[in-house]
């Protein structure tokens, strides 16, 4: 069930503008930084573009797209 919530007006001229780039809708864009930033304060030490590599294989394997993941 979706839930209005209130942001700042900022943050929202933010999330405009990176879902045009990102082709994400407006919500989608929120829901994609809140996902990032929540990842972020459980996991301190990962960087971000780990943490888009894990979203994307845990993605991946909803998908049961299955591939062997190679450390640089």
């Amino acid at each position: 069930m979706a839930t209005a919530v209130r942001i700042s007006e900022n943050l929202l001229n933010d999330a405009r503008k990176y879902s045009k780039v990102d082709h994400r809708s407006l919500t989608g864009q929120v829901e994609h930084w809140a996902r990032i930033g929540k990842c972020a304060e459980e996991n301190p030490s990962l960087t971000y573009d780990l943490i888009k590599e894990i979203l994307l294989g845990i993605q991946e394997l909803d998908q049961n797209e299955k591939t062997e993941y190679s450390f640089d």
